[in-house]
């Protein structure tokens, strides 16, 4: 379900099982030698997922490590996002010279925990989402800002290496299309970077799982960044709701 939300130059692999600790790299198995069993397993998929969206990308094989910080070590000429909860698992990447940036998040179909909302959302956001729930119930709209705000974060990190709180992104979610826009707010960080200050995603909700992307275009060749459009494709409500 995760090709619904991304464009199609962007190459994913999703699982709603675990695999093997075994399949990992070796290299990779020190990453998580001291963790839990349940993160092992997660951490094993994961890169499972990852490995096999780099497969059918034609990437370089090799050891996916990790920075300091735990996010993943791409290729050179590659950009990628890992998500994972329970139940499931995905990776995406694309080429370099296409995409400079992936965010997606997958979360549980369950409400935000009592009081989680208004730690997260801004008081606009708070309003937009009373609105959407009482206009299209049926769907844990809480949660759907949360994994936004998350998909929102993993594109705008890797490419500034600068915190971006809850608080500094507002949202706007499009329910008839299933997209959502944000743009950052505090002025010192628009300042830093202008071409990151909006981003455009898509989402949905399905298999009990609240699923959100965005992809950053690359910089054209020669020119300004290009702006951080949906494919045309993706202006579309899902084929399969």
């Amino acid at each position: 379900m995760i090709e619904d939300v991304l464009p199609s130059h962007v190459r994913a692999f999703e699982a709603f099982e675990h695999v093997p600790f075994a399949t990992l790299h070796p290299q990779e198995a020190p990453l998580v030698a001291r963790a839990v069993e349940s993160r092992r397993r997660e951490f094993a998929t994961a890169r499972y997922c990852a490995h096999q969206a780099l497969t059918a990308l034609g990437a370089p094989q090799g050891p996916l490590l990790a920075t300091p910080r735990g996010l993943p070590v791409w290729p050179d000429a590659v950009r990628g996002a890992i998500t994972h909860t329970t139940g499931y698992h995905a990776a995406a990447v694309a080429d370099a010279s296409r995409v400079a940036a992936i965010g997606i998040d997958a979360e549980p179909d369950k409400p935000l925990p009592g009081g989680v909302l208004e730690s997260i959302a801004l008081p606009e956001e708070i309003a937009q989402i009373g609105r959407l729930t009482v206009r299209h119930p049926g769907i844990n709209w809480d949660k759907l800002l949360f994994s936004t705000k998350e998909s929102v974060y993993k594109a705008w990190f890797p490419q500034t290496s600068l915190a971006l709180e809850f608080e500094d992104a507002l949202i706007r979610i499009d329910p008839a299309h299933r997209t959502f826009s944000a743009r950052v707010l505090p002025p010192a960080l628009v300042a830093a970077h202008p071409d990151l200050s909006t981003f455009a995603g898509r989402w949905l909700v399905r298999e009990g799982i609240v699923l959100t992307a965005i992809t950053v275009d690359a910089p054209a060749t020669g020119g300004a960044p290009a702006g951080r459009h949906l494919d045309p494709a993706l202006t579309r409500p899902p084929s399969h709701p």
